[in-house]
């Protein structure tokens, strides 16, 4: 009767060590789940902190989009009164240069007392054209910057920045042949339009 009782007890602890062992085994594979789990939602987390960041740069992209929406539907909206070209054989913008020179600088001081004295609440699109020479994408960043230095010019004399707007066109509307130096000549140039 010992001896089955012994049998028995030590069965019983077999049973037990066996079922500890599967406990352990069972926490184990527990914590290596969760961590895969936790490396998971982290890998998630830092996609959408990317995302939300992605949102943002968007969300300015949208709001800048908006404002040019605007100022051309302001443009849209407006009468045309009059407009001044600034081109290379009146002001001498050379290939590739967007610096106002001393001639293009006069003539803008004219017009800018023109506009000061018809009509202080007029809306102002400067246009910024190329002529051929280089890459598509470089005269679209040239006609912007050629506009964008008489906005800042006029806007130094007076004119009101949210009175002005840009646009570049680059070398897609030429007013004269790019095969010859004075066609090309004529299509570096700057348009100004005043709108009522």
């Amino acid at each position: 009767m010992l001896k089955s009782t012994r049998l028995t007890l030590g069965l019983a602890g077999v049973a037990l060590a066996a079922m500890s062992l599967g406990g352990c085994a069972t926490k184990g594979f527990v914590r290596q789940q969760v961590a895969v789990t936790q490396s998971q939602v982290n890998a998630q987390q830092a996609t959408l902190q990317a995302d939300d960041t992605h949102l943002a740069n968007l969300d300015q992209g949208t709001r800048d989009a908006l404002a040019r929406a605007e100022a051309a539907h302001k443009l849209a909206e407006g009468k045309f009164l009059y407009s001044m070209v600034l081109s290379d054989d009146s002001v001498k913008f050379p290939t590739a240069v967007s610096d106002l020179s001393e001639e293009a600088k006069t003539r803008l001081m004219d017009f800018v007392q023109k506009l000061k004295s018809d009509n202080r609440n007029v809306y102002v699109e400067i246009q910024g054209h190329t002529d051929n020479t280089g890459s598509k994408i470089g005269n679209m960043h040239l006609g912007e910057a050629r506009a964008d230095a008489v906005r800042l010019f006029m806007n130094q004399q007076g004119v009101a920045l949210n009175r002005m707007s840009t646009i570049s066109y680059g070398q897609d509307t030429p007013v004269a042949p790019n095969d010859n130096p004075q066609g090309r000549a004529q299509n570096r140039r700057v348009v100004v339009i005043v709108l009522d």
